[in-house]
């Protein structure tokens, strides 16, 4: 964990979501009342270890509950599955179990996963329980702009639902299947983590180590395509050092960099890069109410330490050349401040770098 310790700070606290970014998500649907709050499901009586197929610690425990308070969790939690992946109609909660409830005993934001299944037809799917931080969200936010995922989520007070994003998680994928994968899958895997790590680079979404995101397969025709999606949204635009942004520093991904400089050469690597920025400028300029109503939120609040904008400014003016870092007093000023110059070279049809 030496990397990690040199490139991280202090531990991260939960940020408040202020009133402009309330208003903000109830004008986009986000914000819904329902019956259960994030503190509800910490008064569990006990819980057991969570294992993996291997007999592994998973890090996850499974909560129980008295009877009484079983009966009124589990009804609350089936309506707030109908409210996320539906109208919230009631119709459909007979047909619903809850299967387990389980609390992640690992990372900052000690989130319930929740296992949902229809007992028509044994189909089962999974949805998150957490502390509204208003990072995160702006993570979650910035994720459904700027990248080709849409994001479901709803928050109501301090309770944050996020529906799950299904997938092989990172580092089970580089141990396990990357080994496996023909030289064809590779060159296309190295290309999909290049744009990922642009875009987590771009959007300043830091501590992309290969557990925070998951890499789902596509069959498409005599092939398969793999896409590269972050999961955790927690460190967005906290940290100082802008390395925390960059994938390639993270000792975990050091297989998916080495794999990288070996089946790309620089121009290719530059031509997906280019790609991704076109990308997201596109989408900025689709949606361009939306993102200046997200960024206004951002410049408004407080999601970071003043020492870490401090240093992040000092290393963009460094590595970006750009003077206009100079007049950045938080982190929503600095990712305007980068948005804009990626907006700006797109229109200009420029191929100049930024980092």
């Amino acid at each position: 964990m030496a990397v990690e310790r040199k490139l991280m700070s202090k531990k991260k606290p939960t940020f408040p979501v202020n009133e402009m970014l309330k208003a903000y998500l109830k004008n986009y649907n986000r914000i819904i009342k329902i019956p259960i709050f994030y503190d509800d499901l910490l008064r569990f009586q006990g819980s057991v270890v969570v294992y993996d197929k291997n007999d592994e610690d998973t890090l996850w425990v499974r909560a129980y509950y008295s009877q009484f308070e079983r009966e009124d969790i589990d009804r609350s939690l089936k309506k707030v599955y109908t409210m996320l992946h539906s109208d919230g109609n009631d119709d459909s909660i007979p047909f619903l179990n809850v299967d387990a409830i389980d609390y992640c005993t690992f990372g900052n934001s000690k989130p319930f996963r929740i296992k949902i299944r229809n007992i028509l037809n044994d189909n089962f799917t999974y949805f998150y329980v957490k502390k509204a931080d208003a990072s995160r969200i702006y993570g979650l936010e910035l994720e459904h702009i700027m990248s080709p995922h849409n994001m479901n989520f709803l928050v109501h007070k301090d309770t944050l639902i996020e529906e799950h994003i299904a997938g092989i998680p990172g580092d089970d994928f580089i141990r396990d299947v990357l080994p496996k994968c023909t030289e064809l899958e590779k060159a296309q895997i190295a290309k999909e983590f290049v744009k990922f790590k642009e875009r987590c680079l771009i959007r300043l979404l830091g501590d992309m180590r290969s557990y925070n995101y998951v890499i789902t397969p596509t069959h498409d025709f005599d092939h398969i395509i793999y896409k590269i999606r972050a999961i955790d949204f927690d460190q967005q635009s906290f940290e100082g050092n802008l390395k925390v942004y960059n994938l390639q520093f993270l000792k975990e991904n050091f297989n998916m960099i080495e794999m990288v400089s070996k089946k790309l050469q620089n121009d290719s690597i530059l031509q997906y890069k280019i790609e991704e920025r076109s990308f997201m400028a596109k989408r900025m300029i689709t949606a361009p109410r939306r993102t200046k109503r997200l960024i206004k939120c951002m410049k408004s609040d407080t999601i970071s330490f003043p020492e870490n904008v401090a240093l992040l400014r000092k290393h963009l003016i460094k590595f970006v050349g750009d003077v206009k870092f100079k007049e950045c007093q938080n982190m929503g000023e600095i990712l305007e401040a980068i948005l804009d110059f990626v907006k700006r070279n797109y229109l200009n049809i420029s191929n100049k770098d930024l980092f």
